[in-house]
């Protein structure tokens, strides 16, 4: 009984780490994901959620990247609640406003830049997201995304030029 509390007690301290560890980078990549503020607490909640039940399997596994690992939840509740909820236009400049100051961590400028990000097709916000807002390597977001290195890099490139293409009005700049 006293190692099966113990034991408890050290899976609520590693959670309680990670929330206060990542709890902000999982709602910055749930809102930047889902253009709602609503959404994306509800998504930062299952994902925490998900996470605490599999806490087990993950550390059985050798434990690894908790913020990959906790990215990749994010990403896959992400996922399903854009898959599972009813398609409807989000007016991207409101759904900033929405967001508490704290969690945007946007300067004013970069307002119009975090605007395209969102409107990125899934697979390229999702490299964009984890690489650029959360600092991950190419081999983490492969980690995360389960795809490999070059894909991320692939990918990676592929958004950079559609946002160029964005913000130079479809001009081209020779890449």
């Amino acid at each position: 009984m006293e190692h099966t509390v113990a034991a408890e007690t050290v899976q609520e301290k590693r959670f309680q780490t990670w929330v206060q560890t990542y709890g902000d980078a999982v709602l910055r990549t749930c809102f930047v994901y889902l253009s709602n503020a609503s959404d994306a607490e509800d998504a930062m909640q299952d994902t925490f959620l998900k996470a605490w039940r599999a806490m087990e399997r993950f550390e059985r596994q050798g434990g690894g990247n908790a913020k990959a690992w906790l990215m990749r939840i994010a990403i896959n509740v992400c996922h399903d609640y854009h898959r599972s909820r009813w398609f409807r236009r989000v007016d991207l400049t409101k759904a900033l406003e929405e967001l508490p100051p704290r969690y945007l961590r946007v300067e004013p400028e970069d307002i119009t830049l975090t605007m395209d990000v969102m409107r990125l097709p899934e697979a390229l916000k999702q490299v964009v997201l984890l690489y650029y807002y959360q600092e991950m390597t190419f081999r983490e977001v492969a980690q995360v995304l389960g795809v490999t290195p070059s894909t991320v890099h692939h990918r990676l490139r592929k958004a950079e030029k559609m946002l160029r293409v964005s913000w130079t009005g479809g001009e081209n700049d020779g890449t």
